[in-house]
């Protein structure tokens, strides 16, 4: 079984080198640098990682399609998205993987000790009552691959990653939630941000799932 660790990274130098090297045991790490104007790609590289350079910053969910598609090439059977910014330790790899490959789970959703966010909160309150998950925004999760091939693609922008898995387990697809310890940001500032900007965009992608559920409820 192939399995692919793919990293989404914007300008994460000080922090990929060793998620790389982490994630080593555990699969092929795959990065996507987003338009980096730092050395991620080159630092990445250098530990050993696959790497797909995106000329500009696409955005979280392009990276993460690019990702995919790149991991489809390369023969991959499983997919782990996973943070490049570590606040998860590469070990917890172990532990996300261990529902795949011990009983054929088709996917498994990290999550978090703690979340940062109130719109995380919010649509974790949604999720958790509608489908048993309370952290669909976590950023580690694996994919058996015939998943991406049924419910691909994310979707530009706007879902904050959360399409695939959401769409995946609307279609009946056999899913677990693993509790990952996470840990303070290393260094640099969190993608998404903190403020009002982030939970508007979490907010939105939260109204866009709850919409595209009661579509599905009305099929």
């Amino acid at each position: 079984m192939k399995i692919v660790i793919l990293i989404p990274a914007l300008n994460e130098g000080a922090t990929i080198g060793a998620v790389v090297n982490g994630a080593m045991r555990y699969g092929l790490p795959l990065v996507v640098d987003d338009g980096s104007t730092d050395d991620t790609a080159a630092i990445a590289e250098s530990e050993g990682a696959h790497v797909v350079s995106l000329a500009k910053n696409a955005g979280y969910e392009n990276a993460l399609e690019a990702g995919f598609a790149e991991a489809e090439r390369l023969g991959a059977n499983v997919v782990v998205t996973f943070d490049a910014d570590g606040q998860f330790a590469p070990a917890l790899l172990k532990k996300i993987l261990s529902p795949i490959l011990d009983k054929g789970v088709q996917l498994v959703i990290g999550e978090r000790s703690s979340k940062a966010r109130l719109g995380e909160v919010l649509f974790g309150i949604y999720t958790r009552a509608r489908f048993g998950v309370s952290d669909i925004f976590c950023g580690v999760k694996a994919y058996q691959m015939p998943l991406y091939r049924a419910h691909g693609r994310f979707d530009e922008g706007r879902s904050v990653g959360t399409e695939l898995a959401l769409g995946a387990i609307r279609s009946g697809a056999r899913f677990e939630t693993v509790i990952l310890q996470v840990g303070p940001r290393k260094a640099g500032r969190p993608r998404f941000g903190s403020g009002l900007r982030a939970n508007l965009r979490l907010l939105t992608a939260m109204r866009l799932g709850i919409c595209a559920d009661v579509k599905a409820l009305w099929r």
